[in-house]
């Protein structure tokens, strides 16, 4: 008996500890790569208002769908569209329909300062000798992309230039690190301060491709106290300071 109570005693306190960790387990949001600044300030803020903590993972629109088809655990889901969400809730995995929370600009980004870029057609120049796309299949952003160069008639001229990304995060990996020269991005991430002086930036004309509906909704995955949670947090981001947040970075 002696032999046996220490193993006991230990199982006992593992449970405490595995129950200790999933009552920690912060709310969990996935976010859209074009949204991973601004979640990340608004996060900020609702805890500031809440004291609660929320865990942010940021992919493209289409390989979160997928995740959390598969059962990731995520309680809220923030898209770069309204597709995916949708997509979502025609399959019972979301609390309620999807709801826009704001819509995305995109933009063209470059490094270099001197460029002579102010329209689309500009990259057609021997300059430009690579040019990052989300990938359009997955990140809305590169699906308007598309549609943008398609009104132009540009994408067979570029198509030799274009390097896809998986996501606007991917997309602005390859700016940043000098494997292209310049990135069709989301205007949220040139406005977040630690962008700021980076290269140069200019508006894709918004008439060339369909407007960028982003919508978010609450999944049926979370559960307990991360659903309370979330239903907060849902709440904060209709709300003025929000809204003036999204505002700030960009966002209609």
């Amino acid at each position: 008996m002696r032999s046996i109570q220490p193993k006991i005693l230990i199982i006992a306190l593992l449970f405490v500890c595995l129950a200790n960790i999933a009552q920690a387990q912060k709310m969990r949001i996935a976010v859209a790569a074009n949204a991973q600044f601004v979640a990340k300030k608004l996060a900020e803020e609702f805890k500031k208002e809440t004291n609660i903590d929320v865990g942010l993972i940021v992919g493209s629109s289409g390989k979160l769908t997928t995740q959390i088809e598969q059962g990731a655990p995520f309680d809220v889901f923030l898209s770069a569209d309204m597709k995916y969400p949708q997509e979502l809730a025609d399959k019972t995995l979301t609390i309620d329909q999807p709801r826009i929370y704001a819509y995305g600009q995109l933009i063209m980004w470059t490094l270099n300062k001197d460029a002579k870029l102010a329209k689309p057609s500009d990259l057609t120049q021997p300059v430009f000798h690579k040019i990052a796309v989300a990938n359009p299949t997955l990140a809305p952003y590169g699906e308007a992309t598309i549609q943008a160069l398609d009104k132009l008639k540009l994408t067979d001229p570029l198509k030799d230039k274009i390097v896809y990304g998986e996501s606007i995060a991917q997309v602005n990996q390859y700016l940043l690190s000098g494997a292209t020269e310049v990135a069709f991005t989301a205007k949220s991430i040139v406005l977040d301060p630690d962008q700021a002086d980076k290269g140069k930036w200019v508006e894709v004309n918004p008439k060339l491709y369909q407007p960028i509906a982003q919508g978010v909704v609450i999944l049926k995955s979370s559960i307990g106290k991360n659903l309370s949670d979330a239903q907060k947090f849902y709440t904060f981001l209709f709300g003025s300071k929000a809204k003036n947040i999204l505002k700030a970075y960009g966002y209609k």
